[in-house]
């Protein structure tokens, strides 16, 4: 088998995620034969650095043996079984350790089989609480410009980013979109803070004026990654915690892409000092081996849906593969590797060396900023730096630090014209240098008129 065999035989039965498929008459697919720590490899011998911990889901390499070693383990035992009347042990432990190491007052787990199906867990647990409670007025969800929960309708409905949007806002749910906090369009001198702090008095008046008919404001902690990796500070968060009490309305931390020590703390959460009502986990939860998510929330929210059958309350929601033994097993192995190694501490000293191996960046004239949270780091290209006149999307700049960045051996993926790192924990500060030396290659080829 040869690269250009099976992506001939790919391209007559297969229709990818979030490509465009005539791509692929010029751009041929990689079929990866097998991977090894943060290295992919090909049929045809070519390895690959997997920069973007491939969609930001594998935290301690590829093939990792700890993990491996478990999944084999819960093979000779238990693959899967229904989730309704049935349990396990790996289900039961996985759950355990999280309510453990989440904030405080999240007690209760619902699995589900993905991100996009952990939001709309959320928002329809959300939508319920009130409804059990009587309050069948709170119909809405708040969300903030720019933001991304996934595609499927709900999560689609609560996200902001027109690419993924607008063709079909027809079938989408009515939501109150608010200002973001991103810091990005801060003015010259002003923090991170001030700017989030002067941002959230938007989210403020909205929630004022409108609490008495929602149901809860959605957020992604810290990083709004698929929104071209834009970042805001912490106190956003604490005075968001502080507005929803005080309004009433639900908290759903969507923390999918940034948890489990993306961003320097095993949850961003934790960077506020807050517990959200709802958090929503998965791509990292399996060290990326398998599908699976999980809704964490508080005791409160599970008593409102707990009562007699006949007065119809329970949260009536399923997916067949439901706590899959396989993929908790993975999940279990992942938490045991933050609990045997000090993952949390190793990665600030990573993220110091991928500052340094970026601070080239800065200076170049076609990057307008280079921003970073722990273990994301994003180079957002423009046409004009004083201008910050961005470059058409029909000439798809990005794209070409892309190919140019294959052709060298490293795997990116930018987000349009921004260029960002987001590795696996295991990567050295060798292979960091190498991303940044590549990078900065691709990039010099793709601004050139």
């Amino acid at each position: 088998m040869t690269n250009q065999t099976l992506a001939s035989r790919d391209l007559s039965v297969l229709w990818h995620p979030c490509s465009q498929m005539k791509d692929h008459e010029k751009s041929p697919l990689i079929p990866i034969k097998k991977g090894q720590g943060v290295w992919l490899e090909d049929f045809d011998g070519n390895r690959y650095l997997d920069a973007i911990s491939s969609w930001w889901v594998n935290l301690f390499g590829h093939a990792n043996p700890h993990i491996n070693a478990a999944l084999k383990d819960q093979l000779d035992s238990l693959e899967h079984v229904i989730f309704a009347g049935f349990t396990h042990e790996s289900g039961i432990k996985l759950a355990e350790q999280l309510v453990t190491l989440s904030p405080p007052g999240l007690e209760r787990c619902f699995y589900a089989d993905n991100g996009s199906a952990a939001v709309e867990v959320a928002l329809k647990m959300s939508f319920h609480y009130w409804r059990n409670k009587g309050q069948t007025q709170k119909t809405k969800f708040i969300t903030l410009e720019n933001s991304y929960h996934g595609e499927t309708l709900g999560a689609l409905a609560v996200g902001n980013v027109a690419l993924y949007k607008e063709t079909y806002a027809p079938l989408l749910m009515d939501v109150i979109t608010v200002p973001g906090p991103d810091c990005y369009n801060r003015e010259d001198g002003e923090s991170w803070a001030d700017y989030s702090t002067r941002r959230f008095a938007l989210m403020e008046q909205v929630l004022q004026q409108q609490s008495d008919g929602c149901c809860a404001v959605i957020i992604e902690p810290l990083v709004q990654c698929a929104g071209s990796m834009r970042m805001y500070d912490p106190v956003y968060l604490s005075l968001l915690r502080a507005a929803c009490d005080k309004y009433q309305v639900h908290l759903i931390a969507d923390e999918i892409a940034v948890g489990f020590g993306r961003t320097g703390t095993l949850f961003a959460c934790e960077q506020a000092s807050i517990t959200p009502d709802f958090m929503c986990l998965s791509k990292g939860l399996t060290g990326g081996y398998l599908p699976l998510s999980a809704v964490l929330t508080t005791d409160k929210v599970y008593q409102a849906f707990y009562d007699d059958y006949q007065n119809l309350t329970a949260f009536l929601h399923s997916h067949s593969y439901t706590g899959n033994a396989l993929a908790c097993r993975a999940g279990l192995a992942t938490l045991e590797i933050f609990q045997q190694q000090p993952i949390i501490e190793n990665n600030k000293h990573l993220a110091i060396t991928l500052a340094k191996v970026a601070a080239r960046f800065h200076e170049h004239p076609n990057v307008v900023e280079v921003r970073q949270t722990g273990m994301i780091l994003a180079i957002e290209l423009v046409k004009n730096k004083q201008t910050r006149e961005p470059f058409p999307w029909q000439e798809r700049r990005g794209q070409k630090v892309y190919q140019y960045a294959l052709s060298k051996g490293v795997l990116l993926r930018p987000l349009g014209n921004v260029i960002y790192f987001m590795p696996p924990y295991i990567i050295t500060a060798e292979e960091l240098e190498l991303l940044a030396v590549v990078a900065w290659q691709g990039i010099q080829i793709a601004v050139q008129d």
